[in-house]
């Protein structure tokens, strides 16, 4: 359970980007009293995991009833992790934390931001969404390793509401250096992860050897 829960945990850190999305909602929110950014968190962090827990709980069989197997879904999901993975470590502008210019303004012109952009696409985007659905597939239905996806999973939405809650003072604080250096760490282990699990599919597949 401890391995499924700190993979879930650090593949689930890396996607959803908690600290980036404290950094955005700190940009976001410089003139609300803290009564109501704390409202627009806790809106946020709840809805976007409705959305993150139905695709852990509902993804893997629905793909599977459109007739997508579990090493297709493994081999799919790791290509799509690697690809953030990349965009974490180079940092480059594209990355799935960014807002366009688009979003951006219009974020900047509503009322209310929990839903779009701070639950989804910053808390639950796409890959996100592949992220859950991915490890919920890995634990092969073991209800053990599957507790602990859903354990990881708590606890990083647990963590992200904390930030948001103190998203002001963490930007402050961190600044943009260290911000840079904790997304290529978490960027490098979310490499391995996307790796190994594209693996695991091609093997599943028979497309690859097992191991020895």
């Amino acid at each position: 359970m401890l391995s499924s829960f700190f993979a879930g945990f650090t593949t689930f850190f890396a996607t959803i980007g908690p600290i980036e999305a404290a950094v955005i909602f700190a940009a976001l929110t410089p003139q609300l009293e803290r009564a109501e950014r704390t409202r627009i968190s806790l809106r946020a962090v709840g809805i976007a995991s409705i959305i993150l827990f139905g695709a852990l709980f509902a993804g893997g069989p629905l793909l599977q009833q459109l007739g997508v197997g579990i090493p297709a879904l493994q081999t799919a999901g790791g290509i799509i992790l690697l690809v953030i993975a990349l965009d974490m470590i180079f940092a480059r502008p594209t990355s799935a934390f960014k807002l366009t210019p688009i979003e951006d303004e219009e974020a900047h012109e509503k009322e209310d931001i929990a839903i779009f952009p701070i639950a989804t696409p910053l808390l639950a985007g796409p890959g996100a969404m592949s992220a859950v659905i991915l490890m919920a597939a890995g634990t092969q239905a073991d209800p053990i390793r599957y507790t602990g996806v859903v354990a990881a999973l708590a606890a990083v939405m647990a963590l992200t509401l904390l930030l948001l809650l103190l998203s002001n003072e963490l930007s402050r604080a961190l600044g943009v250096t260290a911000q840079r250096v904790l997304m290529r760490v978490f960027g490098i282990l979310l490499a391995a992860i996307a790796v190994q699990a594209a693996f695991n599919g091609l093997q599943s597949s028979g497309l690859l050897p097992p191991p020895r």
